[in-house]
């Protein structure tokens, strides 16, 4: 059956963007997406022994979609000139590469099971109207008066990458953003709280501080949707907790990893794709696959903030997770599957009782972006993952009741914020730049593709004490009762000042004597003024640009103190302001300037050796052991450099001092028995 490529969307919808069927001479290719049946989200029984097959199938699935959504793109000249050319060329082929995966598919199931019914009919899939609204040729041009909000990205057919303009279909890689996916956070209405608790209800909360990905930890994989593929998710995510997930980790390799949070007994991994601003940077990825290759470019923020809160359930006690329970939150097909999967949330600093579904925020000035997850918090009491990873675990209704057979679990609610500001519209993001999220390239960057995955790795004693602090009404974890990096930054506050005591207690009066000498502690070395011990200019390791929680600017005062101060105990953390300058080990930069990589970029490229793996790290899990210590690097408090020990410092004077105080003791007890002699 020959693919519509005039049609509109399928039956799946748009998410919330309306396709408007095209007629006429052609489609715009640029204005244009490719619209598949989602095969995963049918599979929802797949017997064990057939899982990882089957999931390899899916995945090519994924890949075959990606490339004809290329050729696609690549040949808009073709389209126009010949109707039938995006039939023949592209969608027939693509329709038979399909059918002959859903047929392995079959006949891996059908090995041990029941053959699934139907699949063949998924093969087809069509050509779809983006909404996009790409100007035709000789549109778009400055002095244009008839253009609409959305179709200024086209201007002058400027290329990828030049940070002057977007492509035809917007954004840099000129699949995505445009403007018409942004609204004001000020044009939404309030929503409704939160649903009524009642007697039983399980009021306590959670709260684990994983960092910020600070690190630089990023890959396209997907262990959950796709595991043992390189590239399954065909878009970058922001990895924060494990620090071993790749397409390959084992259930052991995840139990054995280090860990970026607080604390260690969260070993969990927290992963979603990364935002970008359409800036013209080019990122490590620029030239690999599951970044610029598939319309994945610009420059990735580092969040300002993220916090992780697991909650109770309104209406009764929640029960533990199980070890290695997997939740997708979310759907990354959205745009084109419709929105019954879909889960995002986005908003604003000061305004988060409004949330925008399908569209991208402008926030006030002032005001941060915010991404929310609310993940599924009923689980069916038996599995840790479902063949179509959603079946497993469910949401509670409006009153917060489980689907019958399954049991409440704790909620993990994941709250991300980034320092961007609202982009310039009227001028295709020229300006200010557009931002959006990752995405499977056919998506478009759509906001309702937003989705974030979760991996329970917390050690069971630390699992149980969640759940009896929630079921109790209290307020646990490394980051409760503060915002994420506050309470390591107070531990790192107190502990330098805390000199021991000892060396400022003379054994007798005579070394109270000298005074002055106790002002010279209290001085710092003078090279590293501005507190970047290996980061970038300005830069205070918290991942927001200089400035501390709240966006407020931190002075750089070391405390003050009398006592002597030996070199700190605690482990120093990489980038820290408050450690020593240190030449042997790498330098980190979380969001890289043009020109550089992500993480240690001047070890990492995009290049991948004929057997299709990774000879540098992109795919696959990035720093790992390397520039990371076990725990997040925090929002850093007022630098305090080393004392100068040995030269001129207190302990050395005291270290002075001793042998003359002990002379002096001496010649007094002689003068003592001297007169002593001679009265007698």
């Amino acid at each position: 059956m020959a693919a519509n490529v005039y049609a509109s969307a399928t039956d799946g919808g748009s998410g919330g963007d309306s396709a408007q069927t095209r007629s006429g001479t052609g489609v715009r290719t640029a204005g244009a997406t490719i619209d598949c049946p989602d095969v995963g989200s049918k599979l929802t029984s797949v017997p064990e022994q057939a899982r990882g097959e089957v999931d390899k199938e899916l995945a090519l699935l994924d890949e075959q979609i990606a490339k004809a959504y290329q050729r696609l793109s690549e040949s808009a000249q073709q389209v126009q000139q010949d109707s039938g050319f995006a039939d023949n060329a592209i969608m027939n082929p693509l329709k038979d590469k399909r059918a002959a995966t859903l047929e392995r598919i079959a006949i891996a199931i059908d090995r041990v099971g029941d053959r699934p019914d139907g699949l063949e009919a998924l093969a087809a899939c069509t050509v779809r109207d983006s909404g996009n609204q790409a100007p035709a040729q000789g549109e778009g041009q400055d002095g244009d008066g008839g253009r609409q909000p959305g179709q200024e990205q086209g201007q002058d057919g400027q290329e990828q990458g030049d940070g002057q303009g977007q492509g035809a279909n917007g954004g840099q890689a000129g699949n995505g953003p445009v403007a018409a996916d942004f609204a004001p956070i000020t044009s939404v209405q309030p929503g409704a709280g939160s649903p009524r608790q009642g007697t039983k209800a399980s009021r306590g909360s959670f709260t684990t501080d994983c960092g910020v990905n600070e690190n630089g930890l990023f890959n396209s994989d997907n262990i959950i949707a796709a595991p043992g593929v390189t590239n399954g998710a065909h878009h970058f995510h922001d990895y924060i907790g494990n620090q071993a997930n790749n397409a390959f980790a084992s259930d052991q390799d995840l139990a054995n990893a280090e860990t970026s949070c607080a604390d260690q007994g969260d070993k969990s991994s927290y992963y979603w794709p990364v935002l970008r601003l359409q800036n013209g940077t080019q990122e490590q990825d620029a030239n690999s696959p599951g970044g610029g290759i598939e319309g994945n470019a610009g420059e990735i923020v580092t969040p300002k903030q993220v916090t992780l809160t697991f909650v109770g359930n309104p209406q009764g006690k929640v029960t533990e997770m199980p070890r290695l329970l997997r939740i997708i939150t979310g759907d990354a097909k959205s745009f084109v599957n419709g929105p019954a999967n879909a889960n995002a949330s986005w908003s604003c600093t000061g305004f988060e009782d409004r949330q925008l579904k399908d569209k991208y925020p402008l926030c006030p000035q002032g005001s941060d972006v915010v991404r929310t997850f609310k993940f599924q918090s009923c689980w069916d009491g038996r599995n840790i993952d479902s063949a179509n990873h959603r079946t497993h675990v469910a949401f509670a209704d409006a009153a917060g009741n489980c689907p019958s057979g399954f049991r409440p679990i704790p909620q993990l609610v994941q709250r991300i914020v980034y320092d961007v500001d609202a982009p310039s519209l009227e001028d295709g993001g020229r300006t200010t730049p557009l931002f959006a999220v990752d995405s499977f390239p056919e998506q478009l960057h759509k906001p309702v593709t937003d989705h974030g995955d979760f991996i329970n790795v917390f050690d069971e004693d630390l699992m149980r004490e969640m759940a009896d602090c929630i079921n109790d009404g209290r307020k646990c974890g490394a980051g409760a009762g503060a915002e994420p990096g506050d309470k390591p930054e107070e531990d790192q506050q107190e502990q330098p000042t805390k000199a021991p005591e000892q060396p400022t207690k003379a054994p007798e009066e005579p070394t109270k004597a000298p005074e002055a000498p106790q002002e010279q502690p209290t001085r710092t070395p003078d090279a590293p003024q501005d507190g970047n011990a290996g980061g970038k200019p300005g830069d205070t390791g918290d991942g927001d640009g200089g400035k501390g929680d709240g966006g407020k600017d931190q002075a750089a005062k070391p405390p003050v103190t009398n006592k002597p101060a030996p070199e700190p105990e605690q482990p120093e953390q990489v980038g820290s302001p408050t450690a020593a300058p240190r030449t042997d080990e790498p330098e980190v930069f979380a969001t890289p300037t043009p020109g550089q990589g992500t993480a240690n970029a001047g070890e990492q490229g995009g290049s991948k050796d004929d057997a299709g793996k990774d000879t540098d790290g992109l795919g696959q899990s990035q720093a790992v052991g390397t520039a990371t210590s076990a725990a997040p690097t925090p929002s850093l408090p007022s630098r305090t450099e080393p004392q100068a020990v040995g030269s001129g410092g207190l302990a050395d004077t005291g270290a002075q001092l001793w042998p003359a105080a002990a002379g002096a003791v001496l010649v007094i007890a002689g003068f003592v028995v001297l007169r002593r002699v001679r009265r007698g």
